[in-house]
């Protein structure tokens, strides 16, 4: 899919609206409970990544948060990289995360267990990348990933 099909308007402080801008969306606030612009700032999946791709008309908008204001700017949702076995990395696949690894020691656990994925969450194989030997014996490959929405 192209990045203009999963474009996602929402809103951001002023003083973050750059184009190429990553960050982490963490959620709302107590505060953003009464403000009437929550539904477009609050449309964000918490704990996923998303890069800035565009910035609207440049108002600036009132916000509880942000002294600056908050204005309107495009985002994608980036891709989320995944640890899977290698008979799994096929590049178009869909596939759903059922059993998590419990090893939180090993130095691969957060690439096995990415937050973004919630569990038995559907995702699409996007890339292929490097193979790996997982410390329980398993030949395992890095891929992209998106969600299968």
């Amino acid at each position: 899919m192209s990045d203009e099909v999963n474009k996602i308007i929402t809103l951001c402080s002023k003083d973050w609206a750059v184009t190429g801008l990553e960050f982490t969306f963490l959620g709302g606030k107590e505060e953003c409970e009464s403000c009437k612009l929550r539904k477009v700032c609050l449309k964000l999946r918490v704990g996923s990544k998303y890069k800035i791709v565009g910035l609207r008309n440049g108002e600036t908008h009132p916000c509880p948060i942000h002294d600056e204001g908050v204005v309107a700017v495009e985002v994608v949702e980036l891709p989320i990289l995944l640890a899977v076995d290698a008979k799994t990395a096929v590049e178009g696949a869909k596939i759903t995360l059922n059993g998590r690894c419990a090893r939180v020691d090993c130095s691969f656990f957060n690439l096995c267990n990415p937050a973004q994925i919630l569990p038995n969450e559907s995702v699409i194989i996007e890339s292929v990348g490097e193979s790996f030997e997982c410390p329980n014996g398993r030949t395992m490959k890095v891929v992209e990933v998106r969600r299968a929405d």
